[in-house]
């Protein structure tokens, strides 16, 4: 039968020989090009990771849910960032930096990196530094369960000024750990909480009582004057920053500006939004709904997107 091209006796060799220099001069050249000085030898050192540390906001927690996506799953989708998240349900300030494991580690926590044997923060900083060139936003909701037993106090101030030696401390000396995994050019970012007192208008029942009214107007001067100034000067120990949840959500609102509101009625503007952004007025949760952590969220990353231009 008549031959091909490349068929023909001795052709079809040569050709074999032809293909198997080129293959090898290729190869050669390949090999040659790496060699050169400065040519690409480790892989890319762009950030990938968002990191998270904190109590139950910190994974999102919403009474009759567990744990669920909450704002950390938000900036994780809007940063297009790989969530590395070590909250723990019910951490303190002083838990983060000293209570092996995570007590109340809540299932499906969206990120979850398990840690039996460290601390919260010590785990996340062996995770910082094992990825130290990787590392693109580190993100603390802590400081809540610290101060939880002073809204029982007819004069929340007194406790929360206590309370607030060892968060402060607490904070400081968990930021520097932090900031010494991750370098100096890592967003770190602190978080407050909105001011759930001033759901106790509406719940258990309204109308609300003059006892009420004044703890929960002091709650909002705690806040305001000595909780989230404290928090910010122990980010900034180490370079951090710290998003005012409370002043975003209307805390600071005066409680002249009303709203209508199903099924309250007319309410003052912050506590509307503390019923419509956490379970407070319906079940006295302090948690965040849905709604709530994505608000939250949104905070995260518009304060990341200005960081990253500076």
């Amino acid at each position: 039968m008549p031959y091909g091209p490349f068929t023909r006796p001795g052709v079809h060799s040569i050709a074999m020989k032809l293909r198997a220099l080129a293959t090898g001069a290729i190869a050669l050249g390949a090999a040659t090009i790496a060699a050169l000085p400065g040519a690409a030898q480790t892989k890319p050192s762009t950030p990938a990771y968002y990191v998270s540390l904190g109590d139950s906001y910190s994974v999102g927690f919403q009474p009759g849910l567990g744990a669920t996506a909450g704002y950390t799953g938000y900036v994780a989708k809007a940063t297009h960032l790989t969530l590395a998240n070590f909250g723990c349900s019910g951490a303190t300030s002083t838990s983060i930096i000293t209570t092996v494991g995570c007590p109340d580690n809540l299932p499906h926590t969206a990120g979850a990196h398990p840690y039996l044997n460290a601390t919260q923060a010590s785990a996340a900083e062996a995770f910082i530094r094992a990825h130290r060139r990787h590392i693109a936003l580190i993100t603390v909701s802590i400081g809540g369960n610290d101060l939880t037993s002073c809204a029982a106090q007819t004069d929340p101030v007194p406790c929360v000024i206590s309370a607030l030696t060892d968060l402060k401390k607490n904070v400081v000396t968990m930021a520097a750990g932090l900031r010494a995994a991750a370098g100096p050019k890592v967003p770190l970012i602190g978080l407050t909480y909105p001011d759930v007192i001033l759901g106790e208008d509406v719940y258990p029942t309204r109308p609300a009582s003059p006892a009420r009214n004044a703890q929960a107007a002091l709650s909002v001067v705690a806040f305001k004057t000595v909780i989230n100034p404290a928090l910010t000067k122990a980010y900034a120990s180490s370079g951090g920053v710290l998003v005012d949840v409370t002043a975003a959500t209307g805390a600071y609102t005066s409680p002249l500006r009303t709203v209508t509101l199903a099924p309250y009625g007319t309410l003052p503007v912050s506590v509307a939004n503390v019923c419509s952004l956490t379970w407070f007025c319906q079940e006295g949760n302090i948690h965040a709904t849905t709604k709530g952590y994505d608000v939250i969220g949104r905070l995260v990353v518009a304060r990341y997107a200005l960081l990253g231009k500076k």
